[in-house]
């Protein structure tokens, strides 16, 4: 390091920028989650007249997940356009208008309007998170970075549940989307005022950091690389050429399968099958996103220690399939639920890997669309989940029919994360 900065202490601002990816998801994921708490919600089921129509309270989250899926694939592209700062900013107030939305919705098709509106703002959002991972944080940092915005993920609705389960209990299931509404402010400042799309143009980060950043990235990367635009077509035949990565999308589309599956229908599985009341069911529906705030934090610190992605891939979906079948056998509601904990908790401890085992795979100046396309094929499966669960809970009056369904994805998921793990990964 040259004289002139080596008495110089290197900023923190990269972990800022994690620290607004974290608060940004969290917030998300109160907003999706709040349909799982009004799945369960007798008033609003009534209003809506969806009260004993499972198909129809399984559209809920299908219609955002499939909407989301799209705006992943086809809007995901702009931030490699506009840049991360800018896409987040659009995406997160049109999310707040999806809320305001569904919080004054009359009918049920109003409220589906609402959710598709929120289907492609988080839609167009989610990919910018990894470009911004990618264009601040060092490689070898990169597990531990993609752990704690990934973390938002599970804190969000480990809040979320008891706490919105507490207002629509007291004020009515539309103070939830209120509440959600005042949340929604907090990322939108954050993103316009305190983040840049890269270090190189954040007046906070000094010579020391940018230089830590910069000798910590690929040695085959170049500002000048980063920066230059390429048409789409020539992205997607940077994309479609790489097998390994459409091998990992399969693994990705397993695991969002099996958790939207679960995260539709927790609270509803809870009261419904298992016979919890509606004040247990709220500590018990956020049990399964703490146990996922261990395993993420600890997935994070294995990954980058052994180097390696593929192994955790693979044991993840595993011992969560495992952990599911056993919520469906074991009796006793309290062990039940513990075990569906335990199915979430290890299902989802290797988002963070696969985004860093993705962020490898392809090159910097196609990732946005990488993670897009990835996040959209995955999300456009799993919007099929919700709703399977409901077609199999409606036909046989057993929502352990449903749990089966999931199970199945779980054992492709291992299948592909074995293949990544031969190949070295």
């Amino acid at each position: 390091m040259v004289k002139t900065i080596l008495n110089e202490k290197p900023t923190k601002r990269r972990f800022l920028i994690i620290f607004c990816l974290f608060i940004g998801i969290a917030i998300a994921f109160f907003d999706r989650v709040n349909v799982s708490v009004l799945a369960a919600n007798d008033p609003f089921l009534l209003e809506m007249g969806i009260k004993g129509e499972p198909v129809q309270i399984g559209m809920m989250m299908s219609v955002f997940l499939a909407v989301y899926g799209i705006a992943n694939i086809s809007l995901g592209t702009l931030g490699d356009v506009l840049g991360p700062r800018i896409m987040m900013t659009i995406c997160v107030i049109g999310m707040l208008i999806s809320i305001i939305f569904s919080a004054v919705a009359a009918t049920f098709m109003m409220f589906i309007i609402g959710r598709i509106i929120l289907g492609i703002s988080e839609g167009t959002y989610y990919p910018q998170q990894n470009l911004f991972v990618r264009n601040w944080i060092p490689v070898h940092e990169r597990g531990r970075a993609n752990a704690c915005w990934c973390i938002g993920q599970a804190i969000g609705p480990a809040i979320a549940m008891p706490l919105l389960i507490y207002v629509m209990s007291y004020f009515g299931w539309r103070a939830n989307f209120y509440l959600c509404a005042v949340l929604t402010l907090i990322p939108l400042c954050l993103f316009w005022f305190c983040t840049t799309d890269r270090p190189q143009q954040n007046k906070g980060v000094n010579k020391a950091e940018l230089t830590y950043i910069e000798k910590g990235m690929e040695t085959t990367q170049t500002v000048l690389a980063d920066s230059e635009k390429i048409p789409l077509v020539q992205r997607w035949k940077l994309m479609i050429a790489n097998s390994h990565y459409w091998v990992l999308v399969i693994w990705y589309v397993c695991l969002q399968f099996v958790y939207w599956g679960l995260i539709s229908w927790i609270p509803a599985y809870l009261k419904v099958a298992k016979g919890f009341s509606w004040v247990e069911m709220g500590w018990m529906a956020s049990l399964p996103f703490i146990v996922s705030i261990f395993t993420k934090i600890l997935n994070g610190y294995i990954s980058d220690k052994i180097g390696r992605c593929a192994p955790l891939l693979f044991s993840a979906m595993l011992v969560g399939t495992i952990f599911l079948y056993l919520t469906v056998i074991v009796p006793g509601k309290y062990l039940s639920g513990i075990c569906l904990a335990g199915a979430v908790g290890f299902t989802v401890m290797a988002t963070p890997i696969a985004w860093t085992l993705m962020q490898g795979l392809v090159p910097s100046r196609v990732l946005s669309t990488a993670s897009g396309t990835m996040n959209g094929i995955a999300t456009g499966f799993s919007s099929l989940s919700p709703i399977i669960m409901g077609f199999f809970i409606g036909i046989t009056g057993n929502y352990n029919s449903g749990m089966y369904c999931l199970m199945v994805g779980g054992v492709i998921g291992m299948i592909s994360g074995l293949f990544l793990m031969l190949k070295k990964y």
